[in-house]
């Protein structure tokens, strides 16, 4: 089977998701053209180069919809013969971009693609698309449906974390990303957003906390525990699911959780000849890709055996990865995968995570692939493993090798 390379990895910052963020004025189409063109412009290209634009975005409704990404291409510099695949995966839709993009070039299906992914969650709300299994009493009901924050809150409850890690994991991510910035590590995905006048509009991570400590992240009431405790309850309808705890444990709030933000990623991908046609070199293969269905009810718990699938079905062992990228979409997912592994939080996400950079849900998975892929290229490792938890109860990971 055909290799699959990853020739470049870019991102844009990412900003606050609400009227006074940077990127408020910038719609999805925009931001996600911006983003193809610097591909196309970084890299030299011309032409039908690549075979397909897959992109990620998860609210698709109003300016998100449609299919963006054809849209995205057509509102580009990108040749009008390049079509678009506009896909969601929830939290992973920018990571299942890229998989199924690298899995075409495996088989065959075209030398190139560039595949990520948008949100702009302070233009399109998260949510506003509505959802069967949340809207729907007859699956609803079936599949024990509770909102994300409170499974972050069964997780924590199930395996027996504290406040007290969450807000700490949460600390050392702003810490994390304050260092990585202060290091220069982002400067080579980073690209600027600029107004259409050519202007620089937003360079930097805006949603980041340095000054976050742990007192600061104690004085903070946790965010789901009204709606567990009080209207609608959604603690008796968890506790239906897993009648063996007393009682949620509600430890999650604003800060320690991912933020709402607004932001664009791509990864170019392609085979060996496309490589040579464009005098590229590439920076790693795409050595394995998974995806996995869990329990719909706790939800975030995706990571754990999406990873024990990558690494069996590829003959791999948890100690074959050097470096990891675990989305933070809540402080308990992190904890778990870290519990469940025995791996040291030295090796993950190294240079902070959503927790303190924010989570512009179509765009994560591809932002997360790159954030690696710098990571091994700056550290000397050789190589890494990115995982999501999903909405409604998924798990996706993709695992690349340098070259």
């Amino acid at each position: 089977m055909t290799e699959a390379y990853i020739y470049d990895a870019l991102r844009t910052p990412r900003g606050k998701g609400r009227k006074d963020g940077s990127l408020h004025e910038v719609t999805a189409l925009r931001l996600s053209a911006q983003t193809l063109n610097a591909v196309k412009e970084r890299n030299n290209l011309d032409g039908h180069a690549v075979e397909d634009v897959i992109w990620g975005n998860v609210t698709q409704v109003m300016e998100q919809g449609g299919c963006l990404a054809r849209s995205a291409v057509l509102a580009s510099d990108l040749d009008e013969r390049i079509p678009g695949l506009a896909i969601n995966r929830f939290c992973a839709s920018g990571m299942e971009a890229v998989n199924l993009a690298a899995n075409q070039v495996k088989g065959g299906a075209g030398e190139a693609y560039i595949a990520g992914g948008v949100e702009m969650m302070g233009r399109v709300a998260m949510g506003s698309d509505g959802a069967a299994i949340a809207a729907d009493p007859s699956i609803a009901m079936d599949s024990y449906f509770v909102p994300q924050g409170i499974s972050a809150d069964i997780i924590a409850t199930e395996y027996g974390f504290s406040r007290d890690d969450a807000d700490h994991l949460a600390m050392v991510s702003q810490q994390r990303a304050k260092a990585a910035w202060d290091a220069g590590r982002f400067d080579k995905s980073v690209i600027t957003v600029k107004d259409v006048n050519g202007l620089a509009i937003l360079d930097h991570d805006e949603y980041m906390r340095p000054q976050t400590d742990m007192q600061s992240l104690g004085g903070l009431n946790p965010a789901f525990q009204a709606m567990g405790e009080v209207m609608p309850g959604f603690d008796k309808v968890a506790l239906m699911k897993y009648p063996h705890l007393e009682r949620i444990n509600h430890i999650h709030h604003a800060g320690n959780s991912s933020g709402i933000v607004d932001g664009s990623a791509a990864v170019l991908i392609g085979n060996k000849e496309f490589g040579e046609k464009w005098g590229l070199k590439p920076r790693a293969r795409i050595r394995a890709t998974a995806k996995i269905g869990t329990d719909p009810t706790i939800m975030l718990t995706g990571p754990v055996p999406v990873t024990e699938k990558i690494l069996k079905d590829h003959g791999m062992d948890i100690s074959d990865i050097d470096l990891f990228e675990v989305n933070e979409a809540f402080a308990s997912v992190v904890l778990r995968f870290m519990q469940a592994f025995n791996v040291d939080h030295d090796k993950v996400n190294v240079n902070g995570g959503s927790i303190a950079m924010g989570h512009p849900l179509g765009a994560t998975g591809a932002i997360i692939i790159g954030t690696l892929l710098d990571e091994l290229e700056r550290a000397d490792k050789e190589v890494g493993l990115a995982t999501l938890c999903i909405a409604s109860g998924m798990g996706a990971a993709t695992i690349i090798e340098r070259v």
